[in-house]
């Protein structure tokens, strides 16, 4: 597990240089007392493991720029790939003091050994195009969506694919969550397309996508708390957590109204990676206790697997 007692610690990703697990993570400090003031003091922490349970902090990755920025408030979730010219890319999440936090944009830092990070640019590589995605404007949410990059490249070698948490700017208010979508053929230069997945799915909001292929069948895991679903399946019963949806291709679309639960709101933010035996695991962090109080912190390794009608499961589940 990982753990600071200065810090919580929450949404995270992974990088993996063959030798060693890179471990990014949101954090801020113990010091602020109430967990929701946190999200305004975030910046982006580093540690690394060999075994994906024993870790070791170092030195942060990124921390707010000095404004103006679109990110001079705070840094949130994003990815981490290598690039073909061997550069390793860490997409994430800004936000800025001009739009009081609630305006999300993208952008890029590099680096070239996975600990010293330089920004791109201070502006934005990506943003809600509002021919299909709601704006803050709109007035039907309280902030305006477009966070939690995850990027990879496509399976067939047609450049590169990057997925965000965003809302359509149609449909019901409690159902507007969708896929977002960008793609690019050099990491730099980005075009932002119609979102891979439909609104009225049930979501408010799709949470720190990921996908994977596990064991030869493609996956995409999100999470939603109670509070985004929809009122419908709140009225059915439903609660929040980490969820899958099965894919028939990585690059989608993707039946979102589809999805199940993969664990319960007590953990959130599952990431899927493959440990050094080649076992396909999922972490998550520690969100909620029984009363409902904040955790923040990163579980151990737990090994998944596909049961007998062909959803992914915990083997604790």
């Amino acid at each position: 597990m990982f753990k600071t007692s200065a810090s919580w610690v929450w949404d995270f990703w992974f990088a993996d240089d063959g030798e060693r697990f890179h471990l990014f993570f949101l954090k801020a400090s113990r010091a602020l007392h109430d967990p929701d003031r946190r999200h305004w003091r975030a910046t982006i922490g580093h540690a690394v493991s060999t075994d994906l349970v024993e870790w070791t902090e170092v030195a942060d990755a990124l921390v707010p720029s000095d404004g103006p920025a679109f990110d001079d408030l705070a840094t949130w979730t994003g990815s981490v790939l290598r690039g073909p010219d061997d550069r390793w890319r860490l997409f994430y999440t800004g936000v800025d003091r001009a739009g009081q936090g609630l305006v999300q944009r993208i952008g890029c830092a590099v680096s070239d050994d996975l600990t010293t990070w330089h920004r791109v640019s201070d502006r934005p590589m990506t943003e809600p195009d509002p021919r299909w995605y709601e704006r803050l404007a709109d007035g039907q949410w309280p902030d305006e969506a477009w966070r939690d990059p995850w990027v990879f490249p496509d399976p067939d070698g047609a450049g590169w694919h990057m997925l965000v948490t965003a809302r359509a700017n149609v449909g019901p208010a409690d159902e507007r969550g969708v896929v977002g979508y960008a793609t690019s053929t050099d990491l730099e230069h980005w075009i932002v397309g119609p979102p891979l997945s439909m609104a009225g799915a049930g979501f408010g909001q799709l949470e720190v996508l990921q996908v994977a292929t596990v064991e030869g069948r493609a996956v995409m895991l999100f999470s939603c708390m109670t509070a985004e679903l929809s009122e419908e399946r709140r009225a059915r019963g439903e609660t929040g957590g980490i969820w899958a949806v099965d894919l028939d291709k990585p690059t989608g679309p993707y039946d979102v109204a589809g999805a199940y639960r993969l664990h319960d709101e007590s953990l959130y933010v599952g990431r899927l990676i493959k440990d050094r035996s080649g076992r396909w695991v999922m972490l998550a962090f520690r969100n909620l206790t029984p009363g409902g109080g904040f955790v923040g912190e990163i579980t151990d390794p737990m090994p998944v697997h596909w049961d007998d009608d062909g959803r992914l499961r915990l083997n604790s589940a």
